[in-house]
C-alpha cells in the first residue's frame, strides 16, 4: 500500500502531465489546421486513413470485451466447443477484411503520395516565387534569386503564390518542414531537393528542422510571413536598403558562426552563391565530435 504523501505526489504529477499534454496540442496548430493546398491534401490522406482503420479497430476492441463476456464461465448461454478447429466462412471473412483495408490504404497512399510529390509545381495563374534554402549550424538560410536579396530564420512569402524551395545543407543532413502548409523534405550536403508550397492566405507560421542534428537543434526555428503581395514587394524594396552584401566571406562568416535564433536580413546575394553552397557543403569530421554528432 501506498503512503498518503507518495499517492498524492503521484497523482500530482500524472495531473501536470496531462495538463502539459492539452496545453502542448493547443498551442500550436500544425496538420489537422492546414493553411495551404498541399497541407490540406495531407490532412484529407490522413483523416481518409484513419477512417478506414478505425473500420477495425473499434469493432475489434468491441468483439473483444463481447467474447469475453459471451464465453466467460458466468455466462451459461456460452457453449464450450473444445472439438471445433474450422470455419471456411469465418476464414473468408477473417482475410477479406484485412486484405480491402490494405487495398484501401494503399490506394490512398498511391493516388495521395503522387498528387503531393513534392517536387510537383502548385498549378496556379501566378507566376511561382524561387527561394533557395540552405540550412546551417544551426539556423536557416533563405536566398530570393529573383529579388537579390536574402534572410536568416526569416520567410517572407507573398500569400496566394506558389512558391518552389530549392533545399540543401551546407552541414549534416535537416529536414525542413513548415507544419500548417505541408510536406518536409531533407536538406542533405551536396544535394538540390525541390519542394513546392502555397499560403493561402497572410499568416504568421512556424518552420523548422524536423531532424535531429547536434546541439543546437531545438533553437533551429524560423518564422514563415505569408503576406499580400504589396507588403511582399515592400518588404524586399526595404530589405534592399539595409544589411550587408551577402558574398563569400560572408558567408562563411555565417556559416561558422555559432547557433542563433535571431532574424536578420541581407541586401544584396552574389549571383550562384546557392549553386557554390552545393558544390561546398559538408561538415569535417572535427566539427562533428565538437558539435554532439555522431562521427
Amino acid at each position: 500500500m501506498l503512503m498518503p504523501g507518495i499517492g498524492r505526489d503521484w497523482a500530482a504529477r500524472v495531473a501536470v502531465g496531462v495538463a502539459g499534454l492539452f496545453a502542448a496540442s493547443c498551442s500550436e496548430p500544425g496538420l489537422l489546421d492546414p493553411a495551404g493546398p498541399v497541407a490540406r491534401g495531407e490532412r484529407t490522406m490522413f483523416v481518409n486513413a484513419s477512417v478506414i482503420m478505425a473500420m477495425i479497430i473499434v469493432p475489434i476492441i468491441v468483439l473483444t470485451f463481447y467474447f469475453a463476456w459471451r464465453y466467460s464461465a458466468k455466462n451459461p448461454r456460452g457453449r464450450y466447443t473444445p472439438e471445433w478447429s474450422y470455419s471456411g466462412r469465418l476464414e473468408l471473412l477473417v482475410w477479406s477484411i484485412p486484405a480491402l483495408v490494405i487495398i484501401f490504404l494503399g490506394g490512398i497512399a498511391w493516388i495521395g503520395s503522387h498528387e503531393l510529390e513534392p517536387s510537383r509545381p502548385i498549378r496556379s495563374d501566378v507566376p511561382t516565387l524561387e527561394v533557395q534554402v540552405v540550412s546551417l549550424d544551426w539556423k536557416w538560410l533563405f536566398i530570393y534569386p529573383e529579388q537579390g536579396v536574402a534572410s536568416v530564420n526569416y520567410l517572407a512569402i507573398p500569400a496566394g503564390t506558389p512558391v518552389r524551395f530549392r533545399v540543401t545543407s551546407a552541414t549534416v543532413m535537416n529536414s525542413f518542414i513548415i507544419p500548417r502548409l505541408g510536406s518536409q523534405i531533407y536538406g542533405m550536403a551536396g544535394m538540390d531537393g525541390k519542394l513546392h508550397l502555397l499560403a493561402d492566405e497572410p499568416g504568421r507560421y512556424r518552420g523548422l528542422s524536423a531532424h535531429y542534428s547536434g546541439e543546437g537543434f531545438s533553437e533551429m526555428m524560423f518564422l514563415a510571413d505569408a503576406m499580400p503581395r504589396e507588403r511582399f514587394a515592400a518588404w524586399v524594396r526595404g530589405t534592399r536598403r539595409t544589411g550587408p552584401v551577402l558574398d563569400g566571406p560572408e558567408y562563411l562568416k555565417l556559416e561558422r558562426t555559432a547557433a542563433t535564433s535571431k532574424a536578420y536580413t541581407y541586401r544584396a546575394v552574389v549571383p550562384g552563391l546557392y549553386q557554390a553552397a552545393l558544390r561546398h557543403s559538408g561538415t569535417p569530421a572535427r566539427e562533428q565530435s565538437r558539435s554532439g554528432r555522431e562521427d
